[in-house]
């Protein structure tokens, strides 16, 4: 052992010791220093936390003063005063906002009308320029539509067809369009007569058409098993047409479902009530211009 370790066995736990203590903080370089009166430098003491508070809390006080007292309730309860905007009564409801005036119900109306003619009119040409395209063959049935023409005229007058043609889409089908007044009598001959015998009414439909309505009969006859079609117009904004219920009784419930759904109405139908819709429904589902009154349904 050596004469250092001798005199000083605990050297190096003291050195341990050392590097343990806390060291005191230096003061930093930048730190600015004032002359004192004995002339020693002294460094600037860091100024008080309430000092350092002293501006935020003069503004804020200026901030309160501004905005005026608070309210007793608000400071009492430590909740925030309601802004002048949750004071004023809520907005109408957007439906209230959304109800439209007569004005503008009409408006619509016109221009919903006018619409429908123009779609129409645009049907008709597009029609009339598919015709005029190429010639057609005549159609098979040609001669018969003649003949039933021919029969109907010489019997009921020559107005009472406004227009006859060949549905050649429909498998050929004789169609023809008579005249609403003349409906009912028509109905019966048809029925009856022994050269045409259309005992059977095969189907009844409604059609809108947007600036008229039409309601459109399928006869066959049972005995011959000619078919013929026949179209009856009406009005749209009082849609009306003769019942052939007591001519071929099939028609009842047919004509049930075109006035519950179309809104056609048929003179001299034994019981015309609604037949799908309730009692109390509000307007004709089938319409072009039928506006449910709760759109989810």
């Amino acid at each position: 052992m050596s004469d250092e370790q001798k005199k000083n066995p605990s050297g190096q736990a003291e050195e341990e010791v050392k590097t343990t203590e806390p060291t005191q903080a230096e003061p930093s370089e930048a730190a600015p220093t004032a002359p004192v009166s004995n002339g020693a430098e002294t460094a600037i003491e860091p100024a008080p936390e309430s000092e350092s508070k002293a501006p935020a809390a003069e503004s804020k006080a200026k901030a309160e003063e501004a905005a005026g007292p608070p309210d007793e309730a608000s400071t009492a309860s430590g909740e925030a005063k309601p802004s002048a905007a949750a004071k004023e009564p809520s907005d109408p409801p957007a439906a209230e906002k959304a109800a439209p005036s007569d004005e503008e119900k009409e408006a619509k109306a016109k221009a919903a009308a006018e619409a429908r003619a123009a779609r129409a009119s645009a049907r008709a040409k597009k029609t009339e320029d598919a015709e005029d395209a190429a010639p057609k063959q005549p159609s098979p049935l040609q001669p018969r539509l003649d003949q039933f023409v021919k029969l109907i005229k010489e019997t009921m007058g020559e107005d009472t067809i406004v227009e006859a043609f060949i549905n050649e889409k429909d498998a050929h089908l004789p169609t023809i369009v008579l005249k609403n007044e003349s409906w009912l009598e028509t109905a019966e001959l048809l029925k009856n007569h022994s050269e045409l015998k259309l005992d059977y009414l095969r189907n009844v439909s409604g059609v809108d058409y947007e600036t008229y309505m039409e309601v459109v009969y399928h006869l066959l006859s049972l005995t011959t098993k000619q078919e013929y079609c026949i179209k009856v117009k009406t009005d749209r904004e009082h849609p009306t047409v003769p019942s052939v219920t007591p001519v071929w009784p099939t028609a009842n419930w047919n004509e049930r479902e075109i006035y519950d759904l179309l809104g056609i109405d048929f003179p001299g139908h034994p019981d015309l009530r609604r037949i799908m819709m309730p009692d109390d429904w509000v307007g004709h589902p089938l319409r072009k211009d039928y506006e449910p009154l709760d759109p989810e349904v």
